[in-house]
């Protein structure tokens, strides 16, 4: 069960899968982000509310939590007050998602750059107070009754060479069904991860596509079109791919989108976003930003909370 993504409005892959055996709540983080010099729109926080909702209610439902890696937008921080421009995350919110649960999370003091490094060891010594366990879990199998839950070794965030860090992909296995989980793939754009996906030859596929609105900005576009090359192969081999992410931050991720669906297929196989498997529409909300303004200015009283300094805005929640 997708719960948040950009093709919702919203920066994540969080995602919710139940056997038998398991619910297992995945990267339970969700954002906004800054784009075209603007705060988000309303509209925009208003799917950031509707998400973090959602998140709550699986959170409840799990057994087990994953953090594939520390970005804001796939774990949910524990800072003392709410953050209240991007993630709307705190120590209250995130003690709701993962109290009482088992995590299962990427090791923050191997393969990891700086940055994550830091927010991984706050994590962990913060979320201590009010979870069941922290297992970190990098090239480790986990098994629940029959359901057996595989997750990658460290690979790159993106390009081979990235300093973006690492992030952990997972496999789950019960009976045929075998679905693999991979973020923030970029793609993906690693030769490294491309092979891992080959390999494991999953029935099922989630990922992030590769981040066409950085191309020739802070990603090389050859990098950006070697994503699309690779996942160009993966989707002439996988039955089902789902892809969201990074690709669905620019409007032209929809054209990209509709070639590799031909694509897929030619080769009797299917790609859908996150929106597309729960038969919702496509909302880019991001994407088109500057859209948003123009077609729905904000009320006073946003336009009022726009003229708070940055720290502020991060401190006070934008009224709705």
């Amino acid at each position: 069960m997708p719960i948040a993504s950009e093709t919702l409005g919203v920066r994540s892959m969080a995602t919710f899968v139940e056997t038998h055996d398991v619910k297992l709540l995945m990267d339970a983080g969700v954002s906004l982000g800054p784009r075209f010099g603007l705060v988000p729109h309303p509209i925009e926080y208003k799917a950031l509310k509707e998400a973090r909702n959602s998140l709550e209610r699986f959170a409840i439902k799990a057994d087990a939590i994953t953090i594939s890696h520390y970005h804001f937008d796939h774990y949910t921080a524990t800072w003392n007050s709410i953050e209240a421009k991007w993630t709307w995350s705190s120590y209250d919110v995130a003690e709701k998602i993962y109290g009482g649960k088992v995590v299962l999370a990427k090791d923050y003091q191997d393969y990891i750059n700086a940055s994550q490094r830091r927010r991984g060891w706050i994590f962990s010594k913060i979320a201590d107070k009010f979870v069941k366990e922290i297992k970190y879990v990098d090239s480790s199998t986990i098994e629940f009754g029959e359901t057996l839950i595989s997750f990658s070794q460290p690979l790159p965030h993106g390009e081979d060479d990235t300093r973006l860090g690492f992030v952990l992909s997972l496999q789950i296995k019960h009976g045929d069904e075998d679905l693999l989980y991979c973020p923030d793939f970029q793609g993906p754009m690693s030769n490294k991860a491309l092979d891992y996906i080959l390999e494991v030859s999953p029935t099922k596929l989630i990922i992030g596509g590769p981040p066409l609105y950085l191309s020739g900005y802070k990603v090389p576009a050859r990098s950006i079109e070697k994503g699309f090359e690779n996942l160009m192969r993966i989707i002439s081999k996988v039955p089902l791919t789902i892809i969201d992410h990074h690709l669905m931050r620019d409007e032209k991720a929809l054209e990209r989108l509709q070639g590799l669906k031909e694509i897929a297929s030619q080769h009797g196989n299917s790609i859908l976003t996150f929106a597309e498997y729960l038969g919702k529409q496509n909302r880019l909300l991001e994407a088109i930003r500057p859209q948003l303004y123009d077609e729905f200015p904000p009320d006073h009283d946003f336009q009022n909370w726009m003229k708070l300094s940055p720290v502020r805005q991060r401190s006070v929640l934008p009224p709705l």
